[in-house]
């Protein structure tokens, strides 16, 4: 006789919808996967949640409010498994620019009553709040690797996904490397492979939308990066992006701060 059917839950926090949309952009598969797992809560596709407990959750978004700290632990407790999908909730954000700077300043130019914005001064992700399984990155994630992650719990292993650079992605593809033959900065060399290469396939720099890599070495990119006539308040820019809160970009914008 067959065991129930895996409940899966899909939850948002600080975030802009798009890693959500990625799994809706399945499309055949998630019917496939719909077969496999029953879609308890995701109020991007219904509007009839269904209650908990969940065998996996999957978090877009960041935390960047008291109810957003407080709903986590919600999300946590009625989990069996968590995994945070995308940049806001693996390392804050665009929205975690805000950890370089005054929010209530911020606040205080944006909103005509900012005595009202209950926020944080901080823009956190997910695991700075509860233990997560497991974390996917990306702005937005990949829907292929998404469907590993998913397949991988429903099968009780660890999800395969790539640790290695994107330089590595524009080896397969055939790409001539934007950095070397034409000067165009690029952070492939120290962001995880994910996205395919997408951008050196068209002739633009990696922007870091997955994040630094398993090994990075900034140090050495930066001197590059600086050779081809960039400044160091560009190198702080060019760090502080979808992941500027993740140790080693975090490391390499500070340095160069500090040497602007």
């Amino acid at each position: 006789m067959a065991g129930p059917v895996p409940r899966l839950a899909v939850w948002k926090f600080a975030s802009c919808d798009g890693c959500q949309l990625t799994l809706l952009d399945c499309e055949d598969e998630l019917l496939s996967l719909a077969a496999e797992v029953e879609i308890a809560y995701f109020l991007e596709a219904s509007s009839a949640p269904g209650p908990g407990p969940y065998d996996l959750s999957l978090v877009e978004g960041s935390v960047t409010t008291p109810a957003d700290a407080e709903r986590i632990r919600h999300v946590r407790r009625v989990s069996r498994r968590l995994v945070t999908i995308g940049a806001c909730a693996t390392a804050g954000g665009i929205q975690a620019l805000r950890d370089f700077a005054d929010v209530r300043e911020f606040a205080s130019v944006v909103y005509a009553r900012p005595e009202y914005i209950a926020t944080l001064e901080r823009s956190t992700a997910i695991s700075a709040n509860v233990p997560v399984d497991f974390e996917l990155r990306g702005c937005p994630i990949d829907k292929r690797q998404l469907l590993e992650v998913i397949t991988a719990f429903l099968a009780g292993r660890r999800p395969v996904v790539p640790r290695h650079s994107v330089c590595v992605e524009c080896k397969a593809r055939g790409n001539v490397c934007v950095l070397v033959a034409h000067g165009t900065p690029c952070l492939g060399p120290v962001t995880q492979a994910g996205c395919g290469a997408l951008c050196p396939a068209y002739n633009r720099g990696c922007y870091g939308c997955f994040g630094p890599s398993e090994t990075t070495n900034t140090a050495a990119l930066n001197t590059r990066l600086r050779e081809l006539g960039m400044s160091d308040p560009e190198l702080v820019r060019v760090y502080r992006t979808f992941n500027a809160t993740e140790e080693p970009f975090l490391r390499a914008s500070e340095e160069a701060e500090g040497d602007a």
